[in-house]
C-alpha cells in the first residue's frame, strides 16, 4: 500500500466495533447499499450499514444519494479538516440514546459526575484525585498544576512566560497554543460525536457547548499539544497557524491519537461502573 493510500484509506479501529473511515481529495458516491470513494489512487467501498462513522476531509466532493444513505443506515458523517484536525460540521449522529442517556445521568448525578471527574484528573496527572473534593476544588487543584507546568514547560523552552493570553494571538507562545488546541478540540469533539456522546456535557467543565471536549481534551493535551506548543513557539516558524495545524496534525496521526481518545471516553463514561 503507498503511503497517499494509507493517509486516504486507513480505517481506525475503535471501541465497541465502532469503524471510523477517513477519506479525502476524491468523489464520495452511493452504489446500491455502499458508498465508493473515488480518488486518483483507485477507490474504497465502504459498507455504510457496517460503518459507524465517515470522516470527509479537504477535497471529498459528496452525492447526495451518498448523504441520504448514511442517514438511512444511521452513519454520522463528519466533515473534517486534514486527519480529523477540525471539525466543521456534523451530520444527524442517530443511534446508541444508550450512550448519551448514560452520559445525561453521570453528568446529573452529584456522586457519579464527581467519579467521572476523578477519572479525568487521574488521566490529566497520572494520579488520583484527592477524596473528599467537590468539583470546584478539583479545577482549583487543576488550575494550580497546568500553571506550573506552563511554568516549567516555558523554563525548558527558554520562553518568557507571564502567563496565557487567550484574546490575543500576538505573542508566539499564544497563537502556538491557539493553534494546537483547535486542532486537538476539533479532533475530540470528532471522537465524542462517533461515539454518541454530547460534546455539551462536561464534568469538570460545564456551561459551554464543548464542555465535554474541554474535558477529553485536558486529558491528554499536556502530554501532547502543550509540549508541541512551546517547541513551536521557540522555532518562530513564519507561520505560526499553519505549522502549529500541519504539527498537531501530524502528531495525531504518529500517536494514534484518535483511537486512544475512544479509550479515555470511554473509561470517564464507566466511572460509576468500573471493571
Amino acid at each position: 500500500m503507498s503511503e497517499r493510500q494509507r493517509w486516504t484509506m486507513h480505517p481506525i479501529c475503535v471501541a465497541d466495533r465502532i469503524s471510523i473511515v477517513y477519506v479525502d481529495r476524491g468523489e464520495l458516491v452511493r452504489q446500491g447499499h455502499v458508498l465508493v470513494s473515488a480518488t486518483a489512487d483507485g477507490a474504497l467501498t465502504i459498507p455504510v450499514g457496517r460503518t459507524s462513522v465517515v470522516m470527509l476531509g479537504p477535497g471529498v466532493s459528496v452525492s447526495h444519494a451518498a448523504v441520504a444513505l448514511c442517514a438511512a443506515e444511521g452513519a454520522l458523517l463528519l466533515w473534517v479538516g486534514e486527519m480529523g484536525v477540525r471539525l466543521y460540521a456534523a451530520g444527524n449522529p442517530g443511534g446508541r440514546s444508550e450512550a448519551l442517556l448514560r452520559q445525561a445521568r453521570l453528568a446529573q448525578a452529584d456522586e457519579a459526575r464527581l467519579l467521572a471527574a476523578g477519572r479525568i484528573f487521574f488521566h490529566m496527572f497520572g494520579e488520583p484525585a484527592p477524596k473528599r473534593r467537590s468539583i470546584e476544588q478539583l479545577r482549583g487543584i487543576e488550575g494550580a498544576r497546568v500553571r506550573a507546568i506552563y511554568a516549567r514547560l516555558a523554563e525548558e523552552s527558554g520562553i518568557e512566560w507571564v502567563g496565557r493570553d487567550t484574546t490575543s494571538v500576538a505573542r508566539p507562545i499564544d497563537a502556538a497554543l491557539a493553534g494546537v488546541n483547535a486542532a486537538l478540540y476539533g479532533l475530540c469533539e470528532a471522537v465524542i460525536l462517533a461515539l454518541g456522546y454530547s460534546p455539551a456535557l462536561g464534568f469538570i467543565h460545564s456551561g459551554d457547548a464543548r464542555s465535554f471536549v474541554f474535558d477529553v481534551a485536558d486529558m491528554v493535551k499536556f502530554q501532547t499539544v502543550v509540549p508541541l506548543a512551546f517547541r513551536l513557539a521557540a522555532e518562530r516558524p513564519a507561520s505560526m497557524e499553519h505549522r502549529a495545524r500541519t504539527a498537531a496534525r501530524d502528531l495525531f496521526f504518529e500517536q494514534s491519537l484518535a483511537a486512544k481518545l475512544v479509550d479515555l471516553v470511554e473509561d470517564v463514561l464507566r466511572a460509576d461502573h468500573p471493571a
